[in-house]
Parts: C-alpha cells; structure tokens; sequence
C-alpha cells in the first residue's frame, strides 16, 4: 500500500506539467488561427473601402477558408457577390449558411433574408416570394412585407399587392392608402378590358374609399362613363375632381369640355373651367376654355395674358392658331412656317417629369417606369412649372 502511494505522489506532478504543456500548444494554435482570419478580414475590408472589389472577394475567401464557422465572413462575401451582380454564387453562400445546424435562430433569420434579396436581384421571383414569406414573424418581417409589396407590384400581381400593403399599415409602417388606390386603379382596368364592367365598378368604388381625396379613381370612373355615353355624369365626377384635385384636373380638361359640349352644358362648364384656371393656370385648362369660347376675340384674349405670365411656347402656338382663324395681317405660308417652328420647339417642353428620377414621358405616368414610384409626376408639363 505504501509502494502504490509513492508512485501515484511522483506520478502526480509529471501529470500536471503534461497537462500544462499541452495547454499551452492549444492556445498558441488558437491564438494563430485569430490572427490569421482577422488579419484576412481587414484585409478585405481594406481593399473594398479602396474599391478593389476582385480583391476583396479573394480576401474573404481566403478567411473564409481559415475560419469556416464564422459567419459574419460568409454575409460580407456573400453581399459582395450580390452588388457585383453574381447571384447563383450569394445564392449559394446564403444557402450553405441555412444548411448549417449550428446556426443561431438570429443569424438564420439574417441567412434567409439575404437569400430572399439575392432571389429578387436575380429575377426569380417565386422563389423570392417563398423566401419572404418565410420571414413572418422575424425581426425582418417588415421588410420583407415592404419588398414582397415591390415584387407584386413589379409583376402586376395587384390583389396580393392590395393585402400587404393592408398588413403594413395595419402593422404602423405607414400609410399606403393612395398606394392601395393606384392598386385597385390597376384591377379597374385590367376588369375593363376584359369586358368586366361590374368588377371594374367595385374596384373602383375600393380605390376611391382606400382614398378619398385620390385624383386617379375620379380621372378613371369619368373617363368609362364617356365611353359609355354618359357624359352629364362625367361632368359630375369630373367636378368633385376640380374641387379635390384642381392641379389634376388639367389631365382631363379637355375631356371636361368635349362632355360639357356633348350634353348641353357649355356655359356653366366654361365658369367652372374659368375657375380652376384662376387656381391653376396650364395651357391644357386654357384649351378647354379655348374649346368652349364661341367669341375670337375673348379666346385671344385670354391666351396674351398667359403669354404674359408664363410665356410658353404652346401658348405663342395657339395665339398663331387664333390669328389664322382670325384672318390677322399675316401671310399665311408665314405664319405656318412659324407655327411648325413653334410646335417643334415646344414638343421637348410638352412633357411630365418624375420628380422622383427624373424620367420624361409625353404621357402622364401614375406610377414612374423608371423608378417604379407612385405619384412622382406633378401633373404639370414642364412648360407650366
């Protein structure tokens, strides 16, 4: 007993310096393997702030290869990936990610998020509605809402579009009330051409209370009832438009003016146009009035004095217009040859411009093709800013 209790006393202390030993060579390993992925890291991070993006790539990738678990590695290799528009290689970072068991709910939640963006960035789109929705109930819910709301919309799929955009105001994101108008707009009218008539209707009718001050389901529901002959009750509309929306109104004026012909209505349409005129002066108000004035002279008129305060190009055009008409001391192949002149100047100035990006179009744009934004187009022409 004796001898065993000697041996073990000796045996003791060679234990603990083997022990010490070895510890001692796994912090040293430990201690190389930090160095080295944070040496790659800022590397990386350097050669990116200095826009050497090819570099930055092989940067991360080297520390990426020295420290496989670390994942913030894979989400700034995989970011760069994405602006450098290499989709299927974010794909397939944010996808080994997911795969890993390991990973923390947060961090799996921040996986899939990526993967949803790298999907819409590379035009899959059913697979990045599948990605976002599968991020309700996460930190990343609202944005995911946000972005599904963009993807509908991208894909004219309007009714999904309609629901999300409900569930984030519900959520207290922000009001998307004229944006859900602009989505039942876009049912109405996908509803007319189809022959739908009563599903225009009621979608109309969801627009204008989604918005009730909402220019476009007015602009809309006057135009179907002139198509369909209805033109006294165009009038109607068309006035709780003049009185919501003056500087919209100009959209339709001379739709306004034609109705208020077809039905009899001249004189009081020419009052009311005079009016919104005094609110908002535009060339397209002045050629419904022009339209419904039976007196040369009073037409003139009118036209000098907005030459006067806005010296437009189309209104020189119609001041020529109305002294050809007039049979004014001038030769006629002159003032033609003028007129094109005018008219040609002016057609770069006859145009919308989204306030947004900047995106010109003769034609009035409710939502910008450039910038995919609802309401960016002041409902002026250049000419009359």
């Amino acid at each position: 007993m004796e001898f065993d209790l000697y041996w073990l006393l000796l045996a003791a202390p060679v234990v603990f310096l083997l022990g010490w030993v070895a510890s001692r060579l796994d912090l040293r390993q430990l201690k190389r393997e930090d160095q080295a992925s944070p040496q790659a890291y800022f590397k990386g991070l350097n050669l990116l702030l200095n826009e050497q993006q090819d570099k930055a790539i092989d940067a991360f990738i080297e520390a990426v290869q020295h420290d496989p678990g670390t994942t913030d590695l894979h989400f700034a290799l995989g970011n760069l990936f994405r602006r450098r528009g290499e989709y299927e290689r974010a794909i397939r970072i944010h996808q080994h990610l997911l795969s890993r068991g390991d990973l923390k709910r947060e961090e799996r939640e921040r996986a899939q998020h990526a993967l949803a963006h790298d999907f819409m960035k590379a035009g899959l789109f059913d697979r990045a509605e599948e990605a976002f929705k599968a991020l309700e109930g996460t930190a990343f819910s609202t944005d995911a809402r946000l972005a599904l709301l963009s993807l509908y919309e991208r894909s004219r799929n309007w009714h999904p579009a309609i629901e999300v955009a409900r569930q984030l105001e519900a959520t207290g994101t922000g009001s998307f009330s004229q944006r859900s108008a602009h989505h039942w707009c876009e049912v109405a009218q996908e509803a007319d051409a189809r022959g739908r008539a009563d599903e225009a209707d009621q979608a109309l009718a969801r627009a204008r209370e989604a918005a009730p001050q909402a220019a476009r389901p007015l602009v809309l529901q006057g135009q179907r009832l002139v198509r369909q002959g209805k033109h006294a009750e165009a009038l109607q509309v068309w006035d709780e438009l003049m009185f919501k929306q003056p500087q919209a109104f100009a959209l339709i004026a001379m739709d306004y003016a034609r109705s208020a012909r077809a039905c009899d209505a001249v004189p009081t349409a020419l009052n009311k146009l005079q009016s919104v005129y005094a609110q908002a002066p535009t060339m397209d108000v002045l050629n419904a009035i022009g339209e419904l004035q039976p007196d040369a002279t009073d037409r003139r008129e009118a036209i000098m004095r907005h030459l006067r305060q806005q010296p437009s190009l189309s209104a020189a055009q119609s001041l020529i217009r109305e002294r050809l008409v007039s049979h004014v001391p001038l030769e006629e192949p002159e003032v033609e040859v003028l007129q094109k002149a005018l008219t040609s100047a002016a057609k770069p100035l006859q145009r919308y411009r989204c306030a947004a990006c900047g995106f010109e179009s003769q034609h009035y744009f409710w939502q910008c093709p450039g910038c995919q934004n609802w309401d960016t187009y002041p409902p002026r022409r250049l000419e009359d800013q």
